[in-house]
């Protein structure tokens, strides 16, 4: 498989993460890491292409929805492995194919960059503080780099503010990856951005 970004896991001896972007012929392995339950697998990364809408829907709506979205391309994101099983997802998009991000005014455009979006993350139990976040988000910087982005956009929350990282990570793996604060319009969350 070729990935982006190639790491040794931290916390894990011999163990290598390969973050790759989201293909047509990586599809199942998304389908896979995804189908475990939770509020991934009844959103399928709709809610911010189309809003809230996505729970009215069947979850196989989106899933087919995102699936067709992965067919047509370019990548939506990417995704981690580990030992050759995903063990991680990060959407990452240019701005305008999540429309629905700027039904938050929390969210709205700071200026006008063409930023790319970093809008959610899912991460396998059992992974989850290995490491994989930051692996993720280097991947995701990577892709949009290699696609012309000119900057990156970020919205997690802020951990001192706000415990719960509601699938967007925390701001201090966006700030330990280079991204700096470009605004603030509520306590917990900021929207960070990397230039290239």
């Amino acid at each position: 498989m070729r990935g982006l970004t190639t790491t040794a896991a931290r916390g894990s001896v011999g163990a290598v993460t390969v973050v790759a972007p989201l293909t047509p012929d990586l599809w199942p392995a998304l389908e896979e890491l995804l189908d475990h339950g939770g509020p991934a697998a009844r959103c399928w990364c709709m809610a911010w292409r189309i809003g809230p809408e996505y729970r009215r829907r069947p979850a196989e709506q989106n899933r087919a929805d995102l699936h067709e979205v992965v067919t047509a391309g370019p990548p939506p994101g990417v995704l981690a492995f580990r030992d050759g099983v995903a063990v991680g997802w990060c959407q990452i998009t240019p701005r305008e194919a999540v429309p629905a991000i700027d039904r938050q005014w929390r969210l709205r455009r700071v200026d006008e960059v063409p930023v790319w979006a970093v809008t959610c993350f899912y991460v396998r139990k059992g992974q989850r503080r290995a490491g994989v976040m930051a692996e993720l988000v280097a991947g995701a910087v990577d892709l949009a780099r290699t696609a012309g982005a000119p900057a990156v956009e970020a919205y997690p929350l802020d951990g001192a503010v706000s415990p719960s990282a509601t699938s967007t990570g925390y701001a201090t793996t966006f700030a330990a990856a280079g991204f700096v604060e470009v605004a603030r319009r509520s306590p917990e969350r900021p929207v960070m951005r990397l230039l290239f």
